[in-house]
């Protein structure tokens, strides 16, 4: 088993930044690729980012691409969400996932592990 624990989340004013992490912890040799969704009220979880097991290759979905990025440090067991020039369309909670295939995926059901999700909200 895998555990996935996020911080980082909170209230930022519109333009603010953000980074999120997420801590693994257990069967973490079995973890390949990683990903962040995220989910606002009344719609459904979409991908944010995602990147392979080494964090050779990453995606980045449109709505927020040239303003966040994702990384891992292998070393710590923890993958990054840098988020920048925040918006409110951004509020929602954001989860972090683990999966133990290789290939990125920007599915939520592909994904075999879950973190409980930190809230993230953009107002002024």
């Amino acid at each position: 088993q895998v555990q996935l624990v996020e911080s980082g989340g909170g209230l930022v004013q519109p333009g603010g930044s953000l980074r999120l992490s997420c801590a693994a912890s257990g069967s973490i040799f079995s973890i390949k690729a990683m990903g962040w969704f995220r989910q606002a009220p009344g719609k459904e979880r979409e991908s944010v980012a995602a990147i392979s097991s080494r964090g050779g290759v990453t995606f980045i979905a449109n709505p927020v691409k040239g303003r966040f990025a994702i990384s891992r440090d292998n070393a710590k067991n923890t993958v990054y969400l840098q988020m920048n020039s925040l918006k409110p369309d951004d509020t929602a909670v954001y989860y972090c996932a683990a999966r133990v295939r290789d290939g990125l995926s920007f599915t939520p059901n592909e994904y075999d592990y879950w973190g409980r999700g930190t809230q993230v909200t953009v107002s002024s």
